[in-house]
């Protein structure tokens, strides 16, 4: 299966699908992180977007999407409308089977409440971290192991110029589950 992975630096996702055989393309306008760079487009999803794909899993930055940043939204209504337009464009993608994760968004709200709402540690990963699954053509994903320990850790990172970074990045336990369950 052809896989695109979209906004993704990480090589998480990409690498957890590629682990099972498929033909897997990360796409971010970052460079990779990865140790696999050949599997890397640096530009924008938009210029590959039809070429294809079986599968696209969607990670768009949701600096003006997510609620968590709501006492922001009056500032910057023209950036929302942007984000906005483009995880639309996404989802209307002619690709079979699409997911598009996000935090708790204005999503919901402005284009469709998702599908489901999945957390790290459904997946092994003692933390929350709530993200909603917008999907096209696939099943919910089922939790592959629930853990203790239910901490927030991604929000009580401290500040600094990486937080972003390491906010964004996939959980390997979600990651994996994506792979098995959806390739």
């Amino acid at each position: 299966m052809r896989v695109l992975v979209a906004c993704e630096f990480s090589g998480v996702v990409r690498d957890a699908f590629a682990r099972r055989g498929h033909e897997a393309i990360s796409c971010d306008l970052l460079d990779t992180e990865s140790t696999y760079p050949a599997c890397h487009y640096t530009g924008s999803v938009l210029a590959i977007l039809n070429q294809g794909w079986d599968l696209m899993i969607a990670h768009p930055p949701c600096t003006h999407l997510a609620v968590s940043g709501a006492r922001w939204f009056k500032d910057k209504l023209k950036e929302q409308e942007g984000a906005l337009e483009f995880v639309q464009r996404l989802l209307d993608a002619d690709i079979g089977m699409i997911a598009l994760e996000n935090p708790v968004s204005i999503i919901s709200t402005r284009i469709r409440k998702p599908d489901q709402y999945i957390q790290p540690w459904q997946f092994g990963h003692g933390e929350t971290k709530k993200t909603g699954l917008w999907l096209k053509n696939l099943p919910l994903l089922t939790p592959t192991d629930i853990v203790d320990g239910r901490e927030s850790r991604v929000h009580k990172m401290s500040p600094g110029p990486d937080r972003w970074r390491k906010r964004s990045i996939t959980y390997q336990g979600i990651a994996n589950a994506m792979a098995s369950q959806w390739g």
